[in-house]
């Protein structure tokens, strides 16, 4: 099923995976109301198949759905699209479900209940992000070495001793701040700054996971902490 409006210029286009019909016809009208042209699907399935049929700027996923989870979903998407923001929401508060949707690579993830406001925040931020990535793919394009391992910007992609590693956007936004900064020290304020654009306690304990697991990545090579 789908819920749109009448296409504009310039209009972000949003698929929407939630398996409650409430919540879901809520996000959709909510999100068309702020000038956004939406796709809703009610389960993994539905989703994977909306997601093959058209093109959008950002994803939201839920994660306890039927037929496919929205973890096997976004882990589908990855496989084949590394640039699309992915927003998880979880009903669940667990650090392990945060950690596991990023690992995947999700951008950003809500917990259940939560405020449209914020949502929107969130959207925007990473549609910004997107944008600001996609303008200096140019100055990307080009690979970084790291000890044993291959960073490549452009293609969100970390070459290791064990594989291939498929980052997301604020994967490799980090790690592109980090490692133009190699053996010295980034202050943690301007960190947050440049990848959230404010260093709240909220983002402080963002960037605590996606450092947590840019380590985990890391953990073949002792000489990168």
């Amino acid at each position: 099923a789908s819920l749109c409006t009448l296409p504009r210029k310039n209009m972000k286009k949003i698929l929407i995976v939630e398996d409650d019909p409430n919540l879901g016809q809520i996000l959709a009208e909510y999100l068309q109301i702020k000038g956004m042209e939406t796709t809703l699907a009610k389960d993994g399935e539905e989703g994977l198949q909306a997601y093959q049929d058209g093109k959008f700027d950002l994803c939201i996923l839920d994660i306890m759905m039927p037929k496919k989870d929205g973890f096997t979903l976004a882990r589908e998407i990855r496989s084949i699209d590394a640039k699309t923001p992915i927003i998880f929401l979880t009903a669940k508060s667990m650090k392990e479900d945060t950690i596991k949707g990023l690992k995947i690579g999700a951008d950003d993830y809500m917990t259940k209940p939560f405020s449209m406001e914020e949502l929107m925040v969130r959207i925007q931020n990473q549609l910004q992000l997107n944008e600001s990535l996609n303008e200096s793919l140019p100055d990307l394009n080009r690979e970084i070495k790291l000890g044993r391992y291959t960073y490549f910007p452009q293609r969100y992609e970390l070459i290791c001793p064990e594989g291939s590693i498929t980052l997301s956007q604020r994967d490799s936004e980090i790690l592109s701040l980090l490692a133009s900064s190699v053996n010295r020290v980034i202050d943690r304020s301007q960190l947050l700054l440049s990848v959230w654009g404010d260093d709240s306690f909220f983002n402080s304990r963002n960037l605590d996971v996606y450092i947590r697991k840019l380590r985990d990545y890391f953990r073949h090579d002792p000489g990168i902490r």
